[in-house]
């Protein structure tokens, strides 16, 4: 079990160092958020929800992701209410 000593908010991230409560050793971890982006168009969505699957994880190749929080995808619209692309947030640790 870890008990949370110390935050603070840095440049690369949100750092969270942890202390045992049996042991006391010291964990630290930085979480991070990586946005990605991907127009939508018709008749391609499948192909496009593909490629962006592929770049998120090249990314978590490239950077040695240790840990995955939260991924989630939001899609946008234009003024008629059609979605033309699609936003996926990832939530990680290194």
């Amino acid at each position: 079990m870890f008990e949370g000593i110390h935050r603070n908010q840095g440049e690369s991230g949100r750092q969270e160092e942890y202390r045992s409560e049996t042991t006391g050793v010291f964990r630290m971890s930085t979480l991070k958020v990586k946005t990605f982006m991907s127009p939508l168009k018709i008749f391609h969505t499948k192909e496009e929800i593909a490629s962006l699957d592929d770049q998120v994880n090249q990314f978590m190749a490239e950077q040695d992701v240790k840990r995955v929080i939260s991924v989630s995808d939001a899609c946008t619209t234009d003024n008629t209410g059609a979605t033309i692309g699609i936003i996926r947030v990832l939530a990680y640790e290194t």
